[in-house]
Formats: structure tokens, C-alpha cells, sequence
């Protein structure tokens, strides 16, 4: 029968609420000469070896965020954050950007002066204490403009930045022993202009100005699903392992002295391609003396729907095969959006959950 009105239904509605909530008290009425039937917790059971891949230990902080939404956390939620990331292993933490165009992360006097919006909190010095207090590193993310991703020339972020690395070391370096490093924000994936002069001179100045803590960048490889903005499933034009290699051999010879680690960013290509992708990287690595780090990405890059996290099978593949590899260190984007029990997406939970019961966390 057709409802007739809002308010029928709603009250039709109240009513199935109200019998789906007692419905479950049926599992502890007696059953079988007495006895209460108190049902074990449903535990997944892995066809596959637990545990075979690299462990997550570290993970970006997107706060000034491009293109997923803010969660509008306080302290109090990112305090809960970094000890659900603490819990499962997550011992390094990486604010992926200072500041993007006009929204900074901490009250820069440079940056201010340059039109950017005061922040309500300051989120590096946020940051910093939670690094202490569970006991993490915290990687500094450099500045973005906006005007590399206009341009496609990285000058610009060299320019500024200059006076972001001295000014965030002068304010924060020396009072928090969790500052322990640099991230170099310019996501590149090939021959982009400038690159290297670009990452040699901010890798250098981050390195000069704080007695050598380690640098390092993730970039992307121009794979079959490097296709953001385009509309499309499919990179028809993906680069070859062999082009890959030559591209990126020539880039590390070039920062690999003032550059520490490099983490490619994963989801660009097929999962049947990690392994060959994967050695080529660990190779080059290796003979520049660079850490081989994967961002290993817990958003799902296979769906038309920007972004949602990804489905665990997938990154237990990645971990895997980057294990398989021998690289150093698995760090991921992002774990408070895709992967934390409180993220505003229900789905990252379930994706925490499997993950430890795949590593066998309690």
C-alpha cells in the first residue's frame, strides 16, 4: 500500500528502527536445555599468507588538502589520530604542504606578507607536540604556490621557499627534538622543466639550515592510470619501464646528494606491473645510495568516484610486492582520510580493520 503522507512514513520507519535495535537480544534467550548462545566475533579467514608484505610506518598529513575534504578536526581528534596510527606501527609523520596557494598551515610572517589567510591554529607546532608525546619523526612539507601546477615550472616553489626552510627552522628546529626531517613537495613524474636544479637547491637549503636532516620526495610514475584531470580511465600514452628508467636514472644522478629517499607514489600503474616498476626503482635507488621508500596510496584509483579508500586486497598486493622488492619503508596517502577509524568515510575503518588482522595487530 502506497504511503500517504512524509509523516507515515517516518513513523513506519521509528517503528522497523525500533525492532531492528531488540532484535539481537534473541541471540541470548536460551536455547538447548538452558544454556545462553553468545556468538563469537566474526574474524576473517585469509587465503593468502598474513603478514607477507611491507608494514605501513609512516604517513602524510594532508591539512591543507587539494582535493579531499577537510574532516574539521581539533586537537582532540588529532591527538586520537595519531595514536590509532601509533597502534598499528606508524612511527613517521609527513605534512604533505606548508601552505597551498593562499592557505598556510602555521602564521608565517613571510607568507603573510605574500596575501596568504592567517590560520586559526598553528598546525605545524600541533604537529610537532603530537610527534613527541606518541613518540614519531615529523617530516616538514615544503611550501606550494599553486603556480607549478599553472606553469609546469618549478622555480616558482624554489623562490619561496626559500625564506619558508629558514623561517620554519628558526620557529621550530631547535625547540622540538620530533622535527626530523624534510619533505620536497613538488610532485613531478618525468621530464619536468627544472626539476632537478629545482630539488638540488631546496634538498641543499633544507639540509644546510638543519645540520643535514634527511630529504626526501614522492613522486609519480606516468603509468596507465596517471589520468587525473583528463576525464579518463586510461593513460594511453604510459611510460615504458625502460623510458621510466632512463628518466628517473637521470634525475637521481642529478639530487641524489642532497636528496635521502624517494617514495613513488603506486597507484599509477597495474598491479600485474609493481614487480618490474618496483625492481627498476629499488635498482636506481640502490646505485645512487637513495632509501627506497613506496607511498604506498589507501585511496582506490580504479573507480570514476574521486577518492575513496581503496579496497584492502589491493593494498595488501602493493605491500606485497614492495617487500618483494626490498624497499626500505612503506608510507601512504593518507591514513586520517582513507584508513583511520574516525575518517569521515566509514569504509576506512573496515580498511584499519583488515589491515590488522592481516598483520596480526591487536
Amino acid at each position: 500500500m502506497k504511503m500517504r503522507t512524509r509523516r507515515d512514513f517516518l513513523k513506519k520507519a521509528a517503528l522497523f528502527g525500533a525492532s531492528a535495535l531488540t532484535a539481537p537480544s534473541l541471540l541470548g534467550q536460551e536455547r538447548e536445555g538452558g544454556s545462553s548462545f553468545s556468538p563469537e566475533p566474526n574474524i576473517s579467514k585469509l587465503m593468502v599468507p598474513a603478514g607477507n608484505a611491507l608494514e605501513i610506518t609512516g604517513t602524510f598529513l594532508d591539512e591543507i588538502s587539494h582535493d579531499i575534504p577537510h574532516q574539521n578536526w581539533g586537537e582532540k581528534e588529532w591527538d586520537l589520530d595519531f595514536r590509532h596510527m601509533r597502534d598499528i606501527g606508524i612511527d613517521t609523520v609527513i605534512m604533505i604542504r606548508s601552505g597551498y596557494r593562499k592557505f598556510i598551515t602555521y602564521p608565517s610572517t613571510y607568507l603573510l606578507s605574500k596575501g596568504c589567510y592567517m590560520p586559526s591554529v598553528d598546525l605545524v607546532d600541533m604537529y610537532l607536540r603530537l610527534a613527541e608525546k606518541y613518540n614519531m619523526r615529523f617530516y616538514f612539507g615544503l611550501y606550494d604556490s599553486g603556480k607549478y601546477w599553472d606553469t609546469g615550472d618549478l622555480s616558482w616553489e624554489v623562490e619561496d621557499n626559500k625564506y619558508v626552510i629558514d623561517e620554519v627552522w628558526r620557529n621550530y628546529g631547535d625547540k622540538y627534538k620530533s622535527f626530523g626531517g624534510w619533505y620536497i613537495s613538488g610532485e613531478i613524474s618525468r621530464k619536468t622543466k627544472g626539476a632537478i636544479d629545482a630539488f638540488r637547491a631546496m634538498g641543499k637549503q633544507c639540509k644546510d639550515v638543519s645540520g643535514g636532516l634527511p630529504t626526501f620526495i614522492s613522486p609519480w610514475i606516468d603509468g596507465k592510470k596517471a589520468v587525473m584531470g583528463t576525464g579518463k580511465l586510461t593513460n594511453e600514452d604510459a611510460v615504458s619501464v625502460r623510458e621510466h628508467e632512463k628518466e628517473w636514472n637521470e634525475i637521481f644522478d642529478g639530487i641524489h646528494d642532497v636528496v635521502d629517499a624517494c617514495a613513488f607514489q603506486d597507484g599509477h600503474i597495474d598491479y600485474d606491473e609493481l614487480d618490474t616498476f618496483f625492481t627498476v626503482n629499488k635498482k636506481l635507488a640502490d646505485k645512487y645510495g637513495m632509501k627506497c621508500w613506496t607511498n604506498a596510496e589507501t585511496f582506490d584509483r580504479d573507480m570514476p568516484i574521486n577518492f575513496l579508500p581503496i579496497k584492502f586486497d589491493k593494498l595488501r598486493m602493493k605491500l606485497e610486492a614492495a617487500k618483494r622488492a626490498g624497499y626500505d619503508k612503506a608510507i601512504t596517502f593518507e591514513f586520517s582520510h582513507f584508513m583511520s577509524p574516525q575518517s569521515a568515510y566509514l569504509q576506512a575503518g573496515h580498511l584499519y580493520n583488515r589491515y590488522k588482522e592481516y598483520f596480526n595487530i591487536r
